[in-house]
This record gives structure tokens, sequence and C-alpha cells, in this order.
């Protein structure tokens, strides 16, 4: 699942496939929607020169859109030597295994329920393709399995749904943790700021070449966010129900049920700090 609550961040304009990068390329999913934006971006990583490929995000279990995926691959001459989630929901995950299954190639995930194969992926890890490699960087908070993936050689960080292209992520209580995610931000800023960062590659929607400017905002965007929940509830309003209504009522409400999981993560955050 995927929530979107105020568009903050990110190009207002329509996002297709195409290449992102010289070792980046968005096969974009049919499944949009207003919980996936324009819908899931599945990125084949590669590097300039080598033979092996990365999945990262299947997406949805459909075969024209898998196909879709190998045929890049293809033109692409290289072969598709890993699959990557950047955490388990199902716009993500769901067709990880049929293009395990046509591909030969392991699913790395943090959370074990979503691997195949004897390798896992956890903070910290290397994943090593031979010419180049992927650093993976633990980021839960929009779930509790969520990670980014950062490609050095491509000055790319690939962010999943803890920073969208467009708007802004939903903390998906109970799984995800609202001061989880801050922290989250906060490592994903220094790593913005410290490492040379070009863009980042969301999970949904457009990508992103101010990365310390986005995750900076993000972050800005939260704690405002927490400021407004407080006043509500000095006012008397405390049900999540009825602060969505007040401090959601600028989005869609369509997405009302995204921002009251976010509402509960911001009263279990406030309840214990």
């Amino acid at each position: 699942m995927s929530g979107r609550v105020l568009p903050v961040v990110g190009s207002t304009g329509p996002w297709s496939s195409g290449a992102a990068s010289p070792s980046a390329y968005c096969v974009l999913a049919p499944n949009a929607s207003p919980w996936t934006l324009d819908g899931t971006n599945t990125w084949l990583l590669t590097a300039p020169g080598s033979s092996s490929a990365v999945v990262v995000d299947p997406g949805p279990d459909d075969p024209a859109h898998l196909s879709a995926v190998q045929r890049v691959a293809d033109e692409r001459d290289v072969v598709i030597g890993a699959i990557i989630l950047t955490h388990g929901h199902v716009d993500h995950a769901e067709g990880a295994r049929s293009l395990a299954e046509a591909t030969g190639a392991g699913v790395r995930a943090l959370d074990p329920a979503h691997r195949l194969g004897a390798e896992g992926l956890a903070g910290g890890d290397v994943v090593d393709m031979g010419e180049w490699r992927i650093d993976v960087v633990a980021t839960p908070g929009h779930s509790g399995d969520s990670v980014c993936l950062s490609v050095p050689h491509d000055h790319s960080v690939l962010t999943g749904d803890t920073v969208l292209g467009r708007g802004t992520s939903l903390v998906a209580w109970p799984d995800g943790l609202l001061g989880e995610y801050l922290d989250s931000l906060r490592s994903l800023r220094r790593l913005c700021e410290t490492e040379d960062v070009r863009v980042l590659l969301p999970g949904h929607g457009p990508v992103l070449d101010d990365p310390s400017g986005v995750v900076g905002a993000y972050l800005e965007h939260r704690l405002a966010r927490l400021d407004e929940v407080r006043e509500v509830m000095a006012s008397g309003v405390t049900s999540p129900e009825a602060i969505v209504a007040v401090v959601y009522a600028d989005v869609p409400r369509q997405v009302w049920p995204a921002a009251e999981l976010t509402v509960r993560a911001q009263l279990h955050y406030l309840a214990n700090t």
C-alpha cells in the first residue's frame, strides 16, 4: 500500500517509462491509482559495460509488465541476476515470484517472507554485481521492512516509498512507525549531503534532482504536520477520524484512509515522546 497526503515536492507533470540515468531505466507498471500515482516504478539497474542487471520492485504480477521488464533487459544486452524489494507492499512485490521463475534470479528483501533464495537483505549490506554494487540503507518508517538502495557509480538512491516523486508517503501504522520514519529521513538526508547523490529514484512518480532539498522538505513537512495534530488535539479533537477531517481536509477523501493510518502513527509517536 502507498499513500499520498500532500503534494509538497516533485513534478506535477505526467511520468512514464524510460531512462532516468545512464544506469537506471524505469518500466512503469500499469497500476496507476490515487494510491500509486502514475503506477509502480520498476527499476532495471546496470552499469556501463556490465552484463549484469538488477530489478528493483517488480510491481504487480502482470505478465505484460514483467515481459516489458525482460524486454528492456534484452535490449540493453544484460542478464537479470538479482531481484530486490525496497519493501513488501503488494504494489511493489507481487510480481517478484513470477519474475524470479522466469529469470532464475533470487529475490532479496529485508522481510524473510518475501525472499526467494538463500540471500536476504539488511541495512549495511552490499549487493555485489561484479563491476558495480548497490549499498543497502535501512529506512524503516513507511513500513517496518523499508530500505533504500544507493548506487554509487550512478550517483543515485532508490527510495521505494520512503520518498515519492510527487507528494508525500504515508506511515503505514501499525507496521510503520513515525519515530523510525523521522530517523530514516534524517539518515537519508545525511547520505545525500555527504555522498555525491545527484538524483532520487522513487517507487512512484518522477525522479527528483535535488536529493537533500527534497528529503529536507519531507522532514519539515512531517514536523509541521505533528504541530497541526497537537493544535487540533488541544482544541478537544482527539479521534483519528476527526483529526483527519481537520488536518487533511485539503486532500481528496479517497486517500483519507491512508491519512488515518498516518494520524494513528502520529498519535502513537506523541504518546511515547
